[in-house]
């Protein structure tokens, strides 16, 4: 990678960190059944369409952190009940379902911008994050934190649950915003980029 790209890369990704750090900060004050809303999922597609795979992983790693300061602090009240049952389990799922989302929209927008499908990717990367992302939280809770799950489930059908309370609304938000968002913003930056 040529210097100025590289230069590029990290000043960009540091930006977008600070971008997903407040965006995080401020949105999860909105919440939807135990959870809010993950708005931060937009900075880390940015990463993967502008800087590629490595950026959007550190981006995924960011959102992980900030993720588990607030589970561990108790602001996110549904993921403090996870972590109060498994901790190790709680961190490593925080982690690992933020920094594959970024990797595989990282992936996915770089491979295609290399086949000259650039607005493909940006698609693609924007469904495929929030997919993984929300995907990995549910099975690993699943799989760890089933007890917890019926519990917020209030006897209810727990898949019916799972599918309305913990994908529906906020996996849904979550993908449109970035649906409509980020191919705006890549629109926007790269008219900018034309104009220098």
């Amino acid at each position: 990678m040529r210097t100025n790209k590289r230069t590029e890369m990290i000043v960009g990704t540091a930006i977008l960190a600070a971008v997903l750090i407040v965006l995080q900060t401020l949105v999860s004050a909105i919440k939807i059944g135990p959870f809010a809303i993950t708005l931060s999922i937009i900075p880390i597609i940015l990463g993967a369409v502008m800087y590629g795979p490595k950026s959007s992983t550190i981006l995924g790693a960011v959102f992980g952190v900030v993720v588990t300061a607030s589970v561990i602090s108790g602001t996110d009240v549904g993921g403090a009940m996870m972590y109060q049952k498994d901790p190790i389990m709680t961190v490593v799922l925080c982690m690992l379902k933020a920094m594959v989302a970024g990797f595989v929209a990282g992936v996915i927008a770089n491979t295609l911008a290399n086949k000259g499908k650039t607005k493909l990717g940006v698609i693609l990367a924007s469904i495929a994050a929030p997919v993984c992302n929300t995907g990995l939280f549910v099975l690993g809770g699943y799989l760890f934190f089933l007890d917890i799950f019926k519990s917020w489930a209030e006897g209810k059908d727990l898949v019916l649950y799972i599918i309305t309370g913990l994908i529906g609304f906020n996996f849904l938000i979550e993908m449109a915003v970035g649906l409509v968002m980020v191919p705006v913003i890549v629109f926007v930056i790269k008219s900018i980029r034309k104009g220098r």
